[in-house]
């Protein structure tokens, strides 16, 4: 076992992935590492985003991993891995979980878990990366502004052990994980894509040009999404380049 290998637990941190960010530039730290909390006084999501989460309610976590296997310019190939892995465990529970482009994981409308990567790139190859998961497992109340929260206790109702969810979470993303280190890189894609929240529907997005109707096709190798107008033109986006209308 990779991921999971080595658990380390705070009551509280500022960050996982700062924390973790800074142990691995000052320690020794084995791959697959992981930094646990119960709460996260400034948990953080994409760039701009914060990451609400009850004290002691979620699993809130980051991952060391040393995917040097990976060129930079593939490096969406991680996101895409852990984001199945999260998907894995969810489906325990629930039947159908989705991935919205690139990496929130839903389930129907709503968000229950939020993936963010941060790469240490040295010259052309990935020297490691840190990867924060936030997964809402026994929170029943949200009051930050985010639009569509939901966690694991909401659509069940049953609550869940945390420390058996995080060990069988990384389990299942450990066995994905050993997928990109086998090369199944094909593998890895198609079922990304196959999983993406809103695949072939078409829907309202919005981007420079204003709200426009259509449907996502794929995702590319560098992560760009892909998205068929009405008029017939395949449209590639990167990140904050387009708005799903909810």
């Amino acid at each position: 076992m990779i991921i999971g290998s080595n658990i380390n637990f705070s009551k509280n941190l500022p960050s996982t992935n700062t924390h973790l960010t800074h142990l691995v530039k000052n320690t020794d730290l084995s791959e697959g590492t992981i930094i646990t909390t119960d709460y996260q006084s400034a948990g953080r999501g994409q760039p701009g985003n914060k990451w609400e989460s009850e004290d002691g309610k979620n699993l809130l976590f980051s991952i060391l991993l040393f995917p040097y296997m990976i060129r930079p310019s593939e490096q969406f190939l991680i996101s895409m891995t852990l984001s199945l892995g999260i998907c894995d465990f969810i489906n325990r529970y629930i039947p159908i979980s989705s991935v919205k482009w690139p990496n929130d994981i839903y389930v129907n409308n709503d968000k229950i878990a939020g993936l963010l990567i941060e790469n240490s790139i040295m010259e052309d190859q990935i020297e490691y990366s840190v990867a924060g998961i936030g997964l809402n497992v026994n929170q029943e109340t949200f009051i930050s502004d985010a639009p569509n929260p939901v966690s694991l206790k909401l659509i069940t109702g049953l609550s869940y052990d945390l420390a058996s969810c995080l060990k069988l979470l990384a389990a299942d993303l450990d066995i994905r994980y050993k997928q990109l280190i086998s090369g199944d890189y094909s593998r890895i894609r198609s079922e990304y894509t196959a999983r993406l929240f809103r695949l072939n529907r078409w829907s309202n997005f919005r981007d420079s040009e204003g709200v426009c109707d259509g449907r996502i096709v794929s995702v590319t190798e560098n992560g760009r999404l892909q998205v068929e107008k009405r008029s017939g033109v395949l449209q590639e986006y990167s990140f904050k380049e387009v708005e799903f209308i909810l």
